[in-house]
């Protein structure tokens, strides 16, 4: 019985490509019936596969820690940021290309986002720019060269996470205030209010709707998600979700009255709606907060002492609800919606999608 393991493996050592393997993964569902039984419910997502990848991550961290205390001993930081990205990028073509190995290859790449990034401050410190955004941007969109340019030689769907952290570099560079802090003092809440003509507030929405494209593409490219392009949308939706839920439910919360809570709702029923029809959890994750602040809200009006234990009756109610019946929920509603493009090309919902 070949499993969706099996195919990603598959995918990894370059014996089938990931349309090959979604489409070997879609008969394979037909054949066993589970999508008339509901499909699985786990989004995928790979930290670790075994204690073995955290014994030798472990070892990955304690050894490049040593290499950059030894090269700050003896050299500079060029040689010190180079260096920690250059070993990362060897050690990545022996424990990622060869060993397929998930969790030393997430720190291999993290460490050498950190030199990269080292590296490119120290470039761009050199460079003494003029205005401080460009310098932000610029690093920004160098680091995301570099992090592309990493994904596209070891495919490690983490990559896609980093990227995205320099996306917000990027965009923060461009739209971001340097005296952001003076302006809203004392009104932090306003910071993600796009009412207030925040720069912060738009830098978080044009960021959270980048980072959720890209995210969707990935996902529009592998619908039956067993291969690197659905996990890497995951780290992607991660960064995504929490920066444009924040930015429109902040906006809409700090409209006071009835009409504020009215558009909470929307808001809240609009994210739910979207992360069933692209079956990710983050973004529904991400507005949980707000979901607890407006319960809250109202059982302030009632009896205090009883607010804390209803809000945590009515918040795990709705979670294990949605947590348990996910699958019939998206069917549902997928069934009652009509045709719209990319539909098809979302993950199946029947045997039939």
């Amino acid at each position: 019985m070949i499993t969706e393991d099996d195919l990603r493996a598959a995918t990894a050592a370059g014996i089938i490509d990931e349309a090959q393997a979604a489409r070997l993964g879609a008969l394979a569902h037909q054949r066993a019936g589970r999508l008339a039984e509901k499909r699985s419910d786990d989004e995928p997502f790979e930290l670790f596969r075994g204690f073995a990848e955290i014994f030798v991550s472990l070892g990955l961290v304690l050894l490049i820690g040593s290499a950059v205390t030894f090269a700050t001993a003896i050299g500079g930081v060029l040689g010190i940021t180079l260096g920690l990205a250059g070993l990362c990028w060897l050690a990545g073509t022996y424990f990622t290309l060869k060993r397929r190995m998930t969790l030393p290859s997430i720190v291999l790449v993290s460490g050498y986002a950190m030199g990269i990034s080292g590296f490119l401050g120290w470039v761009l410190d050199v460079a003494r720019f003029d205005t401080s955004g460009a310098i932000v941007a610029l690093f920004g969109l160098l680091g995301i060269a570099a992090m592309l340019l990493h994904f596209r030689v070891f495919r490690v769907p983490f990559s896609m996470f980093l990227a995205g952290l320099f996306g917000v570099s990027v965009v923060f560079g461009f739209t971001v205030d340097a005296n952001l802090g003076a302006l809203f003092l004392g009104n932090w809440d306003l910071l993600f209010d796009l009412r207030a003509g925040s720069g912060l507030a738009i830098a978080t929405l044009v960021f959270g709707l980048a980072a959720f494209i890209a995210g969707l593409w990935f996902d529009l490219q592998d619908r039956h998600r067993v291969g690197r392009l659905a996990r890497s949308a995951f780290w992607l939706h991660l960064l995504a979700a929490p920066a444009l839920v924040n930015t429109v439910m902040m906006t809409a919360y700090n409209i006071q009255g009835n009409l504020g809570t009215a558009l909470t709702i929307l808001g809240l029923t609009l994210v739910t709606i979207l992360a069933l029809i692209i079956d990710r959890r983050s973004f529904l994750t991400a507005g949980l907060g707000y979901l607890a602040a407006l319960v809250f809200a109202v059982l302030q009006q009632g009896d205090g002492d009883l607010s804390i234990p209803v809000l945590m009756l009515v918040l795990g109610t709705i979670i294990t609800y949605l947590g348990t019946f996910w699958t019939n929920l998206r069917v549902r509603l997928m069934r009652a919606l009509p045709d719209f493009p990319g539909k098809s090309r979302l993950p199946p919902y029947s045997e039939t999608s």
